[in-house]
This record gives C-alpha cells, structure tokens and sequence, in this order.
C-alpha cells in the first residue's frame, strides 16, 4: 500500500507587505496534489525568512516568537492529520485544514470532493483490493462527471445537498447524446456515481440519498459468441503470418478456458495441478473478483500450451490492444462477421462450449468465475431459454411419435 504524506510548508506572500515592510507568511498544506494555504497571522521581515531551513534568522526575540509559533502551528496540523488518519477512512486536505481549527468536516462537501477521496483511497488499494483496471474506470466516471457539471450546471462542481434524481436523467441523456455512449455503458458510469454518494452517505456528508428512487434505463443484453461452426472455421484456418497465427491459438485457448485477458496473461506453470480427477486443472485467482478459479483444462487448450509452452511461459507474450487489433485481420480474413475481440473468447466459452453442451448454469458460473450465479443468469439467460425450446423441440417429436 502506498502511503501519502501531509507536506506542510512555510512561505512568506512578498506581494503583500506592509508598511512596515513586513510580509506575511503563510502555511501551505499539500496532500494527494491538492493544496490549502491559510494566513498564520504572523509576519516578518523578508531578509529575515530562511526558506530552506523553514526559520527566521538571526536568532532574537522577535524571530524566536516567530519560530515557536510556526513550530507549534506545524504540531497541530500534524495532530489533526493524525486524528484524521486513525478515525477516518478518507479526507481531503481540506478536512485537514478544518481539523486544525476545529470545525465540523462533514459539512458542504461536494460531489467531486467525495469522488476525489474515494478514488485517492482506491488508488492505495491497487493489487490489494482493486485492479488498474477498476480504477481507471472511477477515473474515467469523474471525468465524465465533470464534463457534465461545466456543460448542464456551468460550474466546475456542485454541493452534495443540490443533488436530486434530475441529475442522474441529465447525466444520462448528456452521455448518450453529446458523448454518444451506449445504455450498457452509461449505466455503469452512473453506477459509480451512485457508489460515490452512497460514500457520502456513510460518511455523514448527506443525511438522504437523493438517488434512491432512481431506476437505471434497461437495456437487451446481447451476448456476442461464436457458433460451432464459426469456432470450428477460425480452428481450421492456418494463417502465413506467425503473428495472426499465435493469437489464433491463445484466442481458442480462451475459447476452451474461459479465462480472461490478464488471467491469460498471468497463467503460469504453478497454475496447473493435478486434480482429484487425474485430470490437469487450472487454479488461479481472478482479478476482477478475487475469487479462485478451477477450470478443467481441456484438450484444444491442453494442444495450445504443448505448442508454446517454454521455461519462462505458457503463452506467447501480448498486449491487450495489439491482441485485439490482430483478432480484427483474423474475423476479416477468416469471414467472421463480428467484431472479434478477446472477451468474445469468454462469451464462447461459456455458450458453445459448456451450456449448449448441457453443462449447469451453476457449474458455467463457478468455471467463470463469477461473484454471484445472479451474474451468470443476467448474461445467458437468452442462451439458456435457446437451449431449453431445442430440448422441447426434441420432446415434441418424440411425443408425437
């Protein structure tokens, strides 16, 4: 975990000497980049302040006074950041300066504010509880969130207690009409909206959800899959070039796994045991859900290790963006009229391989490694209700036999 320091820095403001020719100094306080400076009611003479060594010299009673004083304003900040530490989850450097005077911080925060500390914590918990991945998407969801707020509400950020049901409807309608995004996609920035206030709820920044009565916008969840015969097509293709030729492998590899971009990425040689089966398993864990994954290796993904299976690795060495970039020339090459990204090789996996062969809705979502079989079921339900009028189909004709 990544610790982040308060920095407390002395500093005289020379644009606002006095007539006495002395200038003011002031304490500027710096955490996670963001500053507050506030007036010590101290002054002193310019030639008089050492910036580097943080002290008024020479050494007298007036300057002594100062030093003191700047010693002990440094002690309280540092009290106050202390107590903010072991008793709050997640302040801004602005709570830290209204600690130190002694003033309520629960008080007229801002949406942003409170979409700044979830994701300064968030950025501490990388690999701990949270991928990049994941936080890049809350980063991407305050981007938005700004955007919107210049361009609906012309200003650069709104108070908790303006917030209504309004906001969400407008944000909504600014994300499909100005960034042409679709439902899916602008349900799930809305979504970390929501979790943000919800954050501001339990931190006493709200006493009501403004968005509780809010209902998302559905939306037809198409799922994108190849066929038998189309995953059959692309496994008979041999390409000239290596490079379309190898992602062509680690594609039917995901296709026969279900295993996502970075589990593949990760998949090492201590990830496949023996299993109580005789049989080889992969077991590693997930790193959207953190959940442990055991999937039967079977024997199109067991063909794809044997082929590039070195000491170092199991599978050639990819980026994400180039993988995808080559499935584009593969789908185009091979005929394959959708577009072909590696997430497809998951979808397929679970359709054409495990439920229209029969395997449980239950069993799909263990081998995918889904937090809750709800997931599961929301994803394939359409494929399950296709299996089952095949199974009817079948029936009929044996019943009117």
């Amino acid at each position: 975990m990544t610790t982040i320091r308060l920095k407390t820095l002395f500093v005289i403001s020379k644009s606002r000497i006095n007539k006495k020719g002395f200038a003011p100094i002031l304490c500027r306080l710096t955490y996670f980049n963001k500053r507050k400076s506030f007036a010590t009611g101290l002054f002193i003479n310019p030639q008089h302040w050492e910036s580097k060594q943080q002290k008024a010299k020479p050494l007298n009673k007036e300057n002594d006074f100062i030093n003191t004083q700047l010693s002990l304003i440094k002690q309280n900040v540092n009290q106050a950041f202390l107590f903010l530490q072991v008793n709050d989850e997640v302040f801004s450097v602005e709570d830290v300066y209204l600690k130190y005077k002694g003033k309520n911080i629960n008080t007229h925060k801002t949406l942003l504010e409170v979409f700044e500390l979830h994701n300064n914590k968030m950025v501490q918990l990388i690999g701990i509880e949270y991928t990049k991945s994941t936080y890049s998407k809350f980063i991407e969801a305050k981007n938005h969130t700004v955007n919107f707020i210049k361009y609906q509400h012309k200003k650069n950020d709104i108070q908790l207690e303006s917030l209504n049901m309004n906001f969400l409807s407008d944000l909504d309608f600014y994300l499909k009409t100005k960034k042409n995004q679709k439902q899916i996609t602008i349900n799930k920035t809305i979504q970390r909206v929501r979790k943000i206030v919800k954050l501001a709820l339990a931190k006493g920044y709200l006493k009501n959800d403004p968005f509780l009565l809010y209902k998302p916008k559905k939306y037809e969840k198409k799922v994108v899959y190849l066929s038998q015969e189309e995953l059959d097509a692309l496994q008979g293709f041999n390409f000239t070039q290596s490079r379309l030729q190898q992602v062509k492998h680690m594609f039917i590899f995901c296709c026969y796994t279900g295993l996502a971009y970075q589990e593949m990425a990760d998949l090492k040689q201590h990830h496949l045991i023996k299993g109580f089966d005789g049989n080889t398993w992969i077991e590693m864990v997930r790193r959207k859900t953190q959940s442990k994954i055991s999937i039967p290796l079977l024997p199109e993904a067991e063909k794809v290790i044997k082929r590039y299976k070195t000491e170092i690795s199991l599978l050639p060495i990819i980026s994400n963006q180039k993988f995808n970039s080559y499935l584009k020339e593969i789908a185009a090459i091979v005929g394959i009229e959708k577009r072909l990204t590696h997430h497809i090789a998951r979808k397929t996996f679970a359709t054409t391989i495990l439920l229209y062969n029969d395997i449980p809705m239950e069993i799909v979502s263990e081998l995918l490694g889904h937090s809750s079989i709800t997931i599961t079921q929301n994803h394939y339900a359409k494929v399950v209700q296709h299996k089952i009028s095949e199974h009817i189909s079948v029936l009929k004709k044996k019943l009117n036999n």
